[in-house]
């Protein structure tokens, strides 16, 4: 990842492989510029369907394209696995674990992560849907919630309430909400002999007064009331939905 002495091109180093990243390293393909892209994974993943991932509609390939694949036809453009730990702004230096790499420039398309208001503890019972890794964690969350009921029915005589909590209604909170509510309802409704999936709750909670804040009202928007869960007068701040 040294700089070539005998390559005067400005050297650009990209920072992430998501949409953004990707963007800038294709539009750099085209000029005479040498470009470095670094991301944790070695694979770029179409967030916009981790949902079904999580809910066993497509599989974790379906999702996830090598970033090399991709950069390919880029022949200024070298990919890299790897997590930046620190930067020297001064010294135009992005450190990584073991190397320090060099730059003209530096496009820093890192990503956002989930929030969970100042409970960090939170995580490690509700896992956030950013990576296939997430995905794969949620769907195995919510199969094992079936197969654990159907357990307790065919050896206790009862099971525990099937709820799903889902919490953010934005695009991929409702999403999600309405793939639990459509698994319950068609998917698994035939699999199982001693509980029945379609009884199950789902529950998508919203700060503000409506879900899919970032979209203005539209009779689209509107119709997520009637499409996947049942949407149920708010309480206070929140919004409940139920399948």
């Amino acid at each position: 990842m040294e700089q070539s002495q005998k390559d005067k091109r400005p050297h650009v180093v990209v920072l992430g492989a998501g949409f953004g990243g990707l963007n800038a390293a294709r539009a750099l393909g085209k000029l005479p510029v040498r470009v470095t892209v670094v991301d944790r994974k070695n694979h770029h993943t179409f967030q916009p369907l981790l949902y079904q991932v999580a809910t066993a509609g497509l599989s974790a390939g379906d999702i996830a394209v090598p970033i090399r694949r991709i950069l390919r036809k880029n022949e200024n453009t070298e990919v890299f696995m790897g997590e930046a730990v620190g930067f020297d702004l001064t010294k135009k230096v992005v450190r990584f674990k073991h190397v320090e790499v060099a730059y003209d420039y530096l496009i820093v398309a890192t990503g956002a992560t989930h929030s969970y208001l100042a409970h960090p503890e939170w995580e490690k019972l509700a896992p956030g849907l950013k990576t296939v890794e997430d995905a794969l964690e949620i769907r195995n969350r919510i199969l094992t919630v079936f197969e654990e009921a159907e357990r307790q029915q065919a050896v206790e005589g009862r099971h525990d309430e099937l709820n799903f909590v889902v919490v953010g209604a934005g695009p991929t909170g409702v999403e999600l909400a309405g793939a639990i509510a459509e698994i319950s309802r068609k998917v698994l409704v035939h699999d199982f002999r001693n509980i029945d999936p379609a009884m199950s709750r789902v529950l998508l909670l919203e700060y503000a007064p409506r879900v899919l804040t970032a979209y203005p009202v539209s009779p689209a928007v509107n119709n997520v009331r009637h499409d996947g869960p049942e949407l149920i007068e708010p309480v206070g701040p929140a919004v409940g939905a139920r399948a």
